[in-house]
């Protein structure tokens, strides 16, 4: 059964229900590198990890930029990932937005700047649905490298505010990733309904993907954990 909920302005499609993956992407409010501190990264971090744990869903990847973040997530236990994004960005910016004691740094003056348009964030994130374990890589691949293709490091290592140490060294981080530890056992999600959509999304609920109905053989550690299980 398919669902759509059509709402104004060319709204986005999202693909729930199916227990993919999504790799997001959202950036800050006219690309303005908002998360351009270590202090504003590690906010951002320590926010994603309070959501995780509300809204009960595992974290695959991340990565932290000056102006954007890209995210692979499991779909929630408790509701939809577009509630996620929601609860995610508004307390990142109720916690960033707040003016800083000192003034007269430039950071300030682009901390006012967002303050005075009364945004931190687009208001839109794009959602990709991974459901192969190709894509899967392709995509953590992706994210850990682009600190390194916007010159920021030398060495996916070296910036601390993505998840490639969890693969590389098997270092648990500020986000909690312990389905990549023994018993290395990921959520199940459920094929079901949600509830409301995003507000400026239309959101598709259905049983198989347009275009998407043939799924790669190859399993992603999702499937192969379930598999795994007595």
């Amino acid at each position: 059964m398919l669902r759509v909920f059509q709402l104004p302005r060319s709204p986005l499609r999202r693909y729930y229900g199916q227990g993919d993956l999504h790799f997001i992407t959202t950036s800050c409010y006219r690309r303005k590198p908002l998360l351009g501190t270590a202090r504003a990264r590690d906010v951002f971090l320590k926010a994603l990890e309070q959501v995780r744990r509300r809204y009960d869903f595992d974290v695959i990847g991340f990565v932290v930029m000056p102006e954007h973040v890209h995210l692979l997530l499991g779909e929630p236990e408790k509701t939809n990932p577009s509630v996620v994004m929601q609860a995610l960005k508004q307390t990142v910016a109720q916690r960033l937005l707040r003016r800083p004691k000192k003034r007269g740094s430039s950071q300030m003056e682009l901390w006012n700047s967002a303050i005075q348009a009364n945004r931190f964030w687009q208001r839109r994130f794009y959602d990709f649905n991974v459901f192969s374990e190709a894509k899967t890589v392709e995509k953590l691949k992706y994210m850990h490298q682009n600190p390194v293709k916007r010159g920021l490091v030398s060495t996916p290592e070296l910036w601390r505010w993505s998840s490639y140490r969890v693969y590389a060294f098997g270092e648990r981080g500020p986000v909690n990733m312990d389905w990549r530890f023994p018993p290395y056992t990921m959520k199940r999600t459920r094929v079901r309904r949600f509830g409301q959509p995003d507000e400026h999304d239309s959101v598709m609920i259905q049983h198989t993907h347009p275009a998407k109905s043939t799924r790669s053989a190859a399993p992603t550690a999702r499937y192969r954990t379930e598999k795994s299980k007595p």
